[in-house]
């Protein structure tokens, strides 16, 4: 799914009586699937929310039917535990899986903690309690998968483990592109995740259970749910079993609800899927654009003809909207914010696939431009050409893609400044000490891209008094 250049991952490995391990999994992408969410102040994190609390939204699932006695025991008992490990354990670890208790009292407070939820949610305290209690400390962002399990963990520091839904569906695709002897890992961890979908808007739906930049648990992503949709499609190419075909339409409905229980934002010309389901305004063309290839092969395989109006209704506003992230020298990750290397080579992958699949121009004039970036020294230009003596100076200039600037500034023989810095596309400067003397000053500038195209001109400052 993600193109060869997404690097694999380092993954810590948790084994059995605390034995971890790293190793690089291949088919677990290096990008920053799922950004980095805000961390929960301590305070915060302490305090406990009135009402309903975990145990009272237990007891109140058990008195109306919706779970059983043994199920209710069952939960309870593994709350419980936690709650010990958590007393027992000290810095940390402690933090880390009071963290994760709270986020259940967050959800709990909030009413969501529905009888569909509790599957993932308490696989989430469990697998944090075996965590904290046995495995390492580990960096932010780190993945981390178990021995036993074939799904796959991120590390957000101030809310512990969470399950990476991208991250787990991405692999899964992998381990079908890897072929037969990758199906049995392929089979048990399409076993492990369907289970811990929830029922939103109308359907199954994968969600995130962290906080994140306003956005509170549960939230849900176009991107991992379309991501899950062509797992489930290459779990049914792989096995020939037409019940992932089944799961996979149960799981379009939040394609069709809006915000912030869904993901469908209504324009003009069709729809515009959402990365986050709590940010309406955040347009990411790389989210948008692997959420209709989900939809596109999942519907071309399975026929359905609810997916193929929900992809009819993405491409309509992907054409029109694919022109506005090219630059003319980079491509964009959102409106006026630049793609890193990484996602800039992950969305020309993307737009490749949706050309090979649909011939649409846009994509494919995209593809071949950012494709061509990827080679394109950056362009320079200098704007300051004149200036008063003995006066603050800023060196203004035009950038075409983010690059790393240097500047030098001569008079004759003599360097009188120099300096270098990070800059983005568009009009940037450097601000430099005040020049002491009248006349022409040598103004040379060098840029080296995130690919590293290297690109420079030479100009000249008059300097008068």
């Amino acid at each position: 799914m993600f193109p060869s250049t997404a690097a694999a991952a380092p993954v810590v490995v948790l084994g059995p009586h605390g034995a971890a391990t790293v190793r690089n999994d291949p088919f677990v992408s290096s990008l920053a699937l799922t950004p980095k969410p805000l961390l929960v102040p301590a305070v915060a994190a302490r305090a406990r929310p009135t009402q309903p609390t975990v145990r009272g939204a237990l007891a109140r699932l058990l008195a109306t039917h919706g779970i059983s006695r043994a199920a209710y025991r069952g939960y309870s008992a593994r709350f419980n535990a936690a709650l010990a490990v958590e007393r027992r354990l000290r810095g940390t670890r402690a933090a880390e899986l009071e963290s994760v208790t709270e986020n259940l009292h967050q959800i709990a407070a909030a009413g969501s903690l529905t009888a569909s939820r509790l599957p993932v949610l308490f696989e989430t305290l469990d697998r944090n309690r075996q965590w904290w209690t046995t495995g390492p400390l580990l960096s932010s962002g780190q993945r981390v998968e178990f021995t036993d399990s074939a799904l796959v963990w991120e590390y957000y520091p101030g809310q512990g483990i969470e399950l990476q839904v991208l991250g787990s569906f991405g692999k899964a695709d992998g381990l079908f592109t890897g072929g037969a002897a990758d199906y049995p890992q392929l089979r048990q961890l399409l076993s492990e995740i369907i289970p811990l979908a929830a029922r939103r808007g109308g359907g199954l739906t994968w969600e995130y259970y962290f906080n994140f930049d306003g956005g509170s648990p549960p939230w849900t992503s176009a991107m991992s749910q379309a991501t899950g949709l062509e797992a489930l499609t290459r779990g049914y190419e792989a096995f020939g079993n037409k019940n992932y075909l089944s799961i996979a339409g149960r799981a379009l409905p939040i394609f069709s609800v809006r915000p912030p229980v869904g993901v469908n934002l209504r324009t003009s010309l069709g729809t515009r899927y959402l990365q986050y389901s709590f940010a309406p305004g955040a347009s990411i063309l790389n989210a948008f654009l692997q959420t209709l290839i989900g939809l596109y092969d999942y519907a071309h395989i399975s026929g359905n003809p609810q997916a193929a109006r929900l992809f009819a209704a993405g491409d309509a506003e992907a054409r029109a909207e694919v022109p506005t992230f090219d630059t003319g020298a980079w491509s964009l990750y959102q409106p006026g914010v630049e793609d890193t290397l990484d996602y800039h080579t992950l969305v020309t992958g993307f737009l490749q696939q949706l050309c090979a699949r649909t011939h649409a121009l846009p994509y494919c004039t995209a593809a071949t431009h950012f494709e061509a970036y990827l080679k394109t020294p950056p362009a320079l230009r200098l704007l300051t050409t004149r200036a008063r003596v003995r006066r603050p100076l800023a060196i203004r200039f035009t950038l075409s893609k983010y690059s790393h600037v240097g500047i030098v500034v001569e008079q004759g023989e003599r360097t009188v400044f120099s300096t270098s810095a990070e800059f983005g596309y568009g009009v940037d400067s450097f601000s430099i000490p005040p020049l002491l003397a009248t006349g022409p000053y040598a103004i040379r500038l060098a840029a080296t891209d995130l690919a590293g195209n290297f690109g420079r001109i030479a100009g000249t400052l008059q300097v008068s008094r």
